[in-house]
């Protein structure tokens, strides 16, 4: 890992465990829609992925339905259900490690930028990061490869070969690889390394630790 320069993570299933806000936020949307048919493993899935397509992918919603949906799940989220969450073991750690030697940490997460500061402020890691760069709130930048040029821009890198991309599902993987960028895959988040090897990703990590280990 000595040859990277910059080391760009995600946020849901990377740095915080934010499962509980997530869910609970869908739980919210489907509730006011009167849908009760469904399992935890299927909101699990929300986590990561921009919500428009999950919504679209996991309860049939058309993509014009998206941005009311989007609309309904903040109004939850935003009341607290973002800090419904608590940071991986040996995050801290890590990126006290990584900017010791001197690194440049960015955040790349689909999660609205505004909503990612705010947590990231919250848990007492926004000061570690260079840029946090995340989805705009009216959907023109959502997708993770979008986000990742984003950063990329803001981080005002000249090469890529010196970046890698830190995530926990394939969205991240892809995005990375779409942007000629390295990956490492977690599995302390929630994706499974079936899913990360299938992406693609060049290193598959147990723990915060081997990060720094590999």
């Amino acid at each position: 890992m000595a040859k990277y320069q910059y080391y760009f993570f995600d946020l849901d299933g990377t740095l915080v465990n934010t499962e509980e806000g997530i869910t609970n936020s869908v739980k919210y949307v489907l509730e006011k829609y009167h849908i009760k048919e469904y399992d935890m493993e299927t909101l699990r899935k929300f986590i990561g992925p921009p919500l428009g397509e999950s919504f679209q992918k996991y309860f049939g919603f058309s993509a014009e339905e998206t941005g009311e949906l989007i609309g309904c799940y903040r109004e939850y989220y935003s009341a607290g259900g973002m800090y419904e969450a608590k940071v991986y073991g040996g995050i801290d750690r890590l990126l006290e490690r990584l900017k010791e030697d001197g690194k440049v940490l960015a955040v790349a997460t689909s999660k609205p930028e505004h909503f990612a500061r705010k947590i990231l402020e919250r848990f007492g890691l926004a000061d570690y990061f260079t840029c946090i760069a995340g989805a705009s709130m009216d959907g023109s930048r959502s997708s993770k490869e979008d986000v990742i040029a984003y950063a990329l821009a803001q981080c005002e890198v000249t090469e890529r070969a010196r970046v890698v991309m830190i995530g926990d599902r394939e969205h991240d993987i892809y995005g990375a690889g779409k942007q000629g960028l390295d990956s490492v895959g977690v599995l302390f988040g929630f994706g499974s390394r079936k899913e990360l090897e299938a992406a693609g990703a060049d290193y598959i990590v147990n723990t915060p630790d081997e990060i720094m280990n590999i």
